[in-house]
């Protein structure tokens, strides 16, 4: 395999690792002087929407364990908390999941970073960075999901400054199809690195993550409600821009938006006064949750009460489960210019959308340099729908939201749900033949690829 300077190899044992969340196993079997353990027996993701397509789930305890499973495999996933709705973690040959890998985590003062095993989820890290003072740039709507996986699909928050969590990235340690422990970061290799980062599992097993932070600070959310859709199409860049993180929920069935999250960053917990109305929406009196039918005892705290970052950022707390699963998601970007005429297309198929759909949510990330990136060069606005777990029914919805929003070049989120043809799909990722050149060195003979990854990025 020819090496670029930007790899490092280092024959240090790691006692990192990737994603997370796996059921207990019942069998051990050993490798060396550390054991591994491995599970047989049908497996399914978070939503419960797929069924993985093998029963062979390998569970390293120590890296030189994760070492010697990818040296001596032909084809493998790794897996994170199975917060994808699609197959792009799947195998039909072998599943790791470094979940019982002992995590730890290291502060970089000097540098501004935190190092972190890739499969902690992100709710951990930050209770453990506010702990210290320190905090991330921007979090998801969930803080159950792992810090690899997210960052290997593009995962976001919100915010028209604020760019999606894998652009907090600064380094990276993985182990490559050889079963070699490689490294790379962005200062020894700018011109590639935007490569690794968004790798969809292509390149290796990610087993650590550094990530810049900076000093913790405090969140306030406020929630409004019924704003007309004209005059969110008014007022758009307004709204949008009204808080650190917005976002935006509507079920599609009237021409409004059901609620407006907005989350302002405050010095200590100083008290807003705000109006009662705004563009044509009125501010909740309680506590609410995106599905207005559901109990908000799950949300982060609204109200205008002021907390850690990472207790409002998210909408939903580290502590609850967000919901049973029973559901299914798909996103679609579009660039920010065109966000409030995409949103307008959408709500054109509200007839065919909103017997199926549970939520929508809107949110605007900013643009980063990442290849794989939806938001790769581009202010993005994300439409976000989750669905009913009817797949029949949201198989045939997809292709007309997907066809709606063709003239804007909408990217899909990568661990979701859609139909788009690869062609259109690979259309648009301009990086997208220097990252297949990429993962040739990291993987020469494909082990990390499967009929996911086939289809969408090497298909016709």
């Amino acid at each position: 395999m020819e090496k670029r300077t930007f790899l490092k190899l280092s024959s240090v044992f790691l006692t990192g690792s990737l994603f997370s969340p796996m059921t207990s196993c019942n069998q051990n079997t050993k490798s060396g002087s550390a054991s591994t353990e491995s599970q047989s027996q049908k497996q399914y993701n978070w939503a419960r929407n797929l069924e993985y397509s093998t029963e062979n789930f390998q569970y390293p305890e120590y890296a030189r364990d994760l070492q010697g499973i990818i040296k001596g495999s032909r084809s493998l996933r790794i897996l994170g908390t199975r917060h994808s709705f699609n197959r792009i973690a799947d195998s039909t040959q072998e599943i790791v999941s470094l979940e019982k890998i002992k995590p730890l985590y290291m502060i970089d003062k000097n540098q501004k970073t935190v190092t972190v095993d890739g499969h902690v989820k992100y709710g951990e890290l930050a209770e453990y960075l506010q702990a210290e003072g320190y905090a991330l740039h921007n979090m998801a709507s969930l803080p159950h999901i792992s810090v690899a996986g997210s960052c290997a699909t593009a995962t976001h928050g919100s915010g028209v400054k604020n760019s999606n969590l894998s652009s907090a990235v600064v380094g990276l340690e993985m182990i490559n199809a050889a079963g070699q422990l490689v490294r790379a970061s962005r200062s020894e290799s700018p011109e590639t690195f935007a490569g690794t980062v968004v790798s969809l599992g292509c390149l290796g097993a990610i087993t650590k993550v550094t990530l810049n932070i900076v000093p913790t600070y405090n969140i306030r959310q406020d929630v409004y409600q019924n704003m007309p859709l004209a005059e969110l199409k008014k007022h758009f860049d307004e709204v949008m821009s009204a808080g650190y993180s917005v976002s935006l929920f509507t079920n599609y069935a009237k021409e409004n938006i059901n609620q407006v999250w907005v989350k302002r960053k405050v010095e200590g917990n100083i008290k807003m006064k705000l109006a009662s109305e705004w563009f044509g929406s009125t501010i909740a009196t309680k506590n609410l949750h995106p599905i207005e039918e559901i109990s908000a005892e799950n949300c982060t705290e609204q109200m205008g009460v002021a907390g850690p970052w990472h207790e409002r950022l998210p909408h939903f707390k580290m502590n609850f489960t967000p919901s049973s699963g029973e559901e299914l998601q798909s996103e679609f970007f579009v660039p920010y210019k065109n966000g409030a005429d995409a949103l307008a297309a959408v709500f054109e198929l509200h007839e065919k959308i909103t017997p199926h759909l549970l939520i929508s949510e809107v949110r605007t990330i900013a643009a980063d340099d990442l290849w794989m990136s939806p938001c790769y060069q581009q202010d993005s606005v994300a439409i976000h729908f989750t669905w009913k777990q009817d797949w029949a029914a949201v198989k045939q919805v997809l292709p007309l939201i997907e066809e709606k929003l063709a003239p804007f070049n909408a990217r899909p989120h990568w661990a979701k749900l859609f139909t788009m043809s690869p062609s259109r799909l690979q259309a648009q990722y301009k990086k997208l033949n220097d990252f297949k050149k990429l993962a040739k060195e990291y993987d020469p003979e494909g082990k990390f690829r499967n009929e996911f990854i086939d289809k969408n990025l090497y298909g016709v």
